[in-house]
């Protein structure tokens, strides 16, 4: 029987050959000649104001929670259906999380409800492009500057990914609000293994940015030869990646095209296959018209959990392997351990209950999607 993982890591063909030149070049610690590459390359491509590599998404999350000063009390509103790392990052500076419901139509959060749970304590909306699709940015921005809040974009699945504002102008997703995190883990589109980067849109911030990923010193100071040595100024950790890791991230950059545009013909092979046949069992994503598709991941939505777990058992069966997502995080046992019950999120219970997440990896064949979809589509 073959057997089709849920994802394999893929390698673009330089990647052993970038960590190669790194080590020689006498420099693997953070911040060598190929993270200055992959600043550079973001930068360029996607007109970020200024990047800086981390070990993590999870830690460019948690720097951004530091930059904006959260404080014990602040009040952070996130959609309940995501990562607990968008939660994480601020509960540990002390913050409360209040958890906004997903879109009817898409497990982004829905974007006309978020006005109703801003309060005086808030201090940062932090909108989460699921699948790489964008949240409404322009309602989003346009209540943080009514109500002078941060906007954090939680980028992690959002590269390669777009905004179109009303006017019609577009946006990469990641450069809208104040800051932004990505993902380079080996189930992103472009991956590093592990890896993230926070993306600083708003100048104030660049220095101190610098100062929390270098342990709270101004050495990125030092050795740009701006002071004659560096101390402890400020709040900081070792947020910095190996050069290593940046090596690996910057082959996988250079191939950004060929990587999206194989990923975008998978995507449409599952939507156009999947959309021949109208049943009742599920449903296919959908693509806000202000969005744009980044092919991160293939999902299905089923008419009940029950029909999710028979399906996942069939394609099993047939040696394929799929997956469901978050677990709705105001339901988590850490977070109704810390606060009081929060009802009411019936989107975000709806895909934690019925979404299902399909194979999608660069070397996934156009022959193995068919097989899948023969799969999902028998009786």
């Amino acid at each position: 029987m073959n057997f089709t993982p849920f994802n394999k890591p893929y390698l673009s063909g330089k990647e052993t050959s970038y960590i190669q030149e790194s080590v020689l070049s006498g420099k693997i610690s953070g911040d060598g000649m190929f993270t200055h590459k992959c600043h550079e390359f973001f930068k360029s491509r996607f007109g970020f104001q200024k990047c800086l590599l981390t070990t993590s998404c999870t830690d460019a999350l948690e720097m951004a929670a530091i930059l904006i000063d959260i404080q014990p009390g602040d009040e952070v509103i996130m959609p309940s259906y995501t990562f607990v790392s968008t939660a994480n990052a601020f509960v540990l500076r002390g913050a409360k999380i209040i958890f906004c419901d997903s879109r009817p139509d898409h497990p982004g959060m829905d974007e006309k409800k978020i006005e109703a749970l801003i309060t005086s304590r808030t201090k940062a909306i932090i909108p989460v492009h699921y699948a790489g699709v964008a949240c409404d940015m322009s309602v989003i921005m346009e209540l943080a500057k009514t109500y002078d809040l941060f906007v954090i974009e939680d980028a992690a699945q959002a590269i390669d990914s777009y905004y179109t504002f009303p006017d019609g102008s577009r946006k990469p997703l990641g450069g809208i609000g104040h800051l932004s995190a990505f993902s380079f883990h080996e189930t992103k589109n472009i991956i590093s293994g592990e890896g993230g980067m926070l993306v600083i849109n708003d100048a104030r911030f660049n220095e101190r940015a610098e100062i929390i990923r270098e342990k709270g010193t101004n050495r990125s100071k030092f050795f740009r030869g701006e002071v004659d040595k560096y101390g402890w100024v400020d709040l900081g950790s070792s947020f910095l990646p190996s050069d290593i890791i940046a090596a690996f991230l910057y082959a996988q950059l250079e191939s950004i095209g060929n990587i999206q545009e194989r990923r975008k013909k998978l995507w449409n092979q599952y939507f156009a296959r999947l959309s021949e046949v109208k049943n009742n069992r599920f449903t296919l994503p959908v693509i806000p018209s202000f969005a744009e598709n980044n092919a991160h991941m293939f999902y299905l939505l089923f008419e009940t959990a029950e029909a999710r777990t028979q399906m996942i058992a069939k394609l099993k069966e047939q040696g394929i392997l799929s997956v469901f997502h978050y677990q709705s995080l105001h339901k988590s046992t850490y977070y109704q351990a810390q606060q009081p019950a929060v009802s009411g999120l019936l989107n975000s219970d709806r895909y934690t209950e019925v979404l299902l997440r399909l194979p999608m990896f660069y070397e996934l064949s156009e022959q193995e999607v068919d097989r899948i979809c023969d799969v999902l589509l028998s009786n």
